[in-house]
């Protein structure tokens, strides 16, 4: 049974496993049915999961994917702790307690004609939501999504048929659901994996950038969620380029409903600077509001 948590906006689930799937280096792809996080999720958001009946203590976990006719989520996590192994085990058929959706997401339309999504590690799964929110919402959009990953991918990436003049000719490996899609993604690693870029995403980026004429790159907006010294090379990136840039931060939360306030960060508001709950008053903010990002 689904009971609603807080003010008709937060519903908590008992949510079935309906496939667990196990990739390289501790990887997992876990899909749930929970009917009205699937209905009011939106890219950005995440849900508190309770990962064993063992450990009280909940777990953040960003939003891949939901399907709202089959009432499911998707979401991809990393073996990190006791928390994420005990969830490791879950299988098939069990029930997970979980409250979902939370926090503040990307917005949701007015989107310049070229968003360039940047996802590292963990943080690839809410560039897959956007990406499909733009697919399904925003069709006059010209999306491009960059992914860094210092371990094998979770997905078998393939060349991609979507060529873009912008980069170098050998830089060719893409995300499969995102080439299906129409959505031109290129992958990134210090790891010499065949086709991928070999650096940084920001380098990745810069180097797009830099081969868009005037015109084109005033068209650019930057959306991103990853490891904090991503975020911050993201945001210093949008900075050099004039460009408008939302990230989504990652933080280490308890409550994660906004009574404990144990996931604040410095952000520069109207009324000058102030703590804001990751949780809640996030994960999404503006880069250029992020007086200090922590580490």
């Amino acid at each position: 049974m689904n009971h609603p948590a807080s003010r008709n906006t937060l519903f908590l689930e008992k949510a079935e496993v309906v496939f667990h799937e196990a990739y390289p280096e501790n990887q997992y792809h876990m899909r749930l049915h929970a009917y009205e996080t699937a209905l009011h999720a939106k890219p950005g958001h995440f849900v508190h999961m309770q990962c064993h009946t063992s450990l009280l203590m909940r777990r953040p976990m960003s939003l891949m994917r939901t399907d709202i006719n089959k009432g499911t989520i998707d979401i991809l996590y990393k073996v990190h702790g006791q928390g994420t192994q005990l969830l490791s085990t879950r299988q098939k058929g069990e029930v997970i307690d979980l409250i979902g959706p939370i926090g503040q997401p990307f917005k949701l339309d007015n989107y310049s004609k070229r968003p360039l999504l940047i996802g590292g590690g963990v943080g690839i799964p809410p560039m897959v939501f956007l990406s499909e929110h733009l697919k399904s919402q925003h069709q006059d959009c010209k999306p491009f999504v960059i992914m860094g990953s210092e371990i094998p991918f979770p997905f078998e990436a393939k060349p991609s048929q979507i060529m873009m003049s912008e980069l170098p000719s050998d830089v060719i490996a893409c995300m499969p659901l995102l080439e299906d899609w129409g959505i031109a993604s290129r992958l990134t690693s210090l790891q010499n994996y065949a086709g991928c870029f070999q650096g940084y995403v920001t380098d990745l980026a810069r180097h797009w950038l830099n081969n868009l004429d005037d015109a084109a790159r005033q068209e650019v907006e930057i959306f991103t969620c990853g490891p904090t010294p991503m975020l911050k090379a993201v945001s210093q990136l949008a900075r050099e380029y004039d460009l408008p840039c939302q990230v989504s931060l990652e933080e280490y939360m308890a409550c994660a409903v906004g009574g404990c306030a144990g996931c604040t960060v410095l952000i520069e508001t109207e009324n000058g600077p102030a703590m804001k709950r990751v949780c809640v008053d996030g994960p999404v903010f503006e880069s250029k509001s992020v007086i200090q990002f922590q580490s």
